[in-house]
């Protein structure tokens, strides 16, 4: 296993590490569902492997992820780096979600009681909340890394400003600052290269890539003019959650396929490889519901993609830059 820093911190975190938002067995949203002696096996064979991350949120299943991770973690649980969220709905009373000093102090509670621990190692913000001062929001987090209960906070899902605003008020007021950045990057998402790493890089934020294959789209399973496998992810969904051209996509997977069979890989671990490839990714986060496909994308690690490729596959997926990007590269050597 390859291990790297979070962001600017000395805290070292495997390349790939396994989101629990599958880990439900109940089923929620697109996740499907699992039973918890699979879980018990992806959790098991994951450490074994070198996986030291894994990362849920209060709001997959409604807390039965964090119960179901903690319970596969058993005597295993200070052995690995375990990240969680707050701020999506938990339940009909209007307190009960956002990023107000009130639902975090409560939130971080539950969460510990679900993990079974009484620390978390990395508290992230799910996404930016409009209805509360920022100002409230990182004082709150500050006072849990100062009590103990929280060692390191992150974002997820924040635009380059948000990032921008939240760090500096942090230094300007020596709190605890975000040390990561979960968000969606893949072959076919990304938008963050215009503003969010050049945020994070300047600020010292590692980036945690979440949904690396794109929903599943870049597994392979999808081919074009076929319908869509009847127990896939999209084949679930009355509308795509993750935005792309579709038949762009296809173009890409079909790209993959050819260097999978170059490779001797499959394409799921091509995507993968090309994610590894950018030094701002602190860690990818995988969500699986078998061993079967965290075993092929944990094989990902053991080899690299030519200097050839890669430039390939960046050229392939090259996003649009918008202005003022566009501008500034223009006159980036003057």
């Amino acid at each position: 296993m390859e291990y790297r820093n979070l962001g600017k911190t000395g805290l070292k975190v495997s390349v790939i590490s396994v989101g629990a938002m599958t880990f439900t067995e109940k089923g929620w949203r697109t996740a499907g569902s699992m039973p918890f002696s699979e879980i018990k096996r992806v959790v098991d064979y994951a450490v074994d492997k070198g996986v030291n991350l894994f990362d849920t949120a209060d709001i997959y299943a409604f807390g039965e992820s964090e119960e179901l991770l903690g319970r596969a973690l058993g005597d295993r649980i200070n052995e690995v780096i375990i990240a969680t969220k707050v701020r999506g709905v938990m339940s009909d009373d209007p307190n009960d979600r956002g990023l107000s000093r009130y639902h975090i102090f409560r939130s971080v509670e539950n969460s510990l009681k679900r993990l079974g621990r009484d620390y978390i190692d990395l508290y992230q913000v799910h996404w930016w909340d409009n209805s509360t001062p920022i100002e409230e929001t990182v004082d709150a987090l500050n006072d849990l890394v100062r009590q103990g209960k929280v060692r390191y906070v992150g974002i997820s899902d924040f635009a380059g400003w948000q990032i921008a605003k939240s760090v500096s008020l942090q230094r300007c007021k020596g709190y605890a600052p975000f040390v990561s950045a979960q968000m969606y990057y893949s072959l076919l998402g990304r938008d963050i290269e215009a503003e969010v790493v050049p945020a994070c890089k300047d600020l010292g934020l590692g980036i945690l890539a979440w949904s690396p294959l794109a929903g599943g789209f870049l597994t392979g399973k999808y081919s074009r003019n076929k319908p869509f496998p009847e127990d896939s992810r999209y084949s679930r969904m009355e509308k795509p959650f993750l935005r792309f051209d579709i038949q762009k996509a296809y173009s890409v997977v079909e790209q993959l396929e050819s260097l999978a069979s170059k490779y001797g890989a499959t394409v799921s671990q091509v995507a993968l490889n090309w994610v590894r490839s950018k030094d701002f990714v602190s860690s990818i986060i995988v969500g699986v519901r078998s061993l079967k496909q965290l075993e092929d994308n944990l094989a990902s690690v053991e080899w690299e993609l030519s200097e050839e490729d890669l430039r390939y596959l960046d050229e392939l997926t090259r996003p649009y830059r918008p202005y003022p990007q566009w501008f500034l590269d223009m006159f980036a050597d003057l």
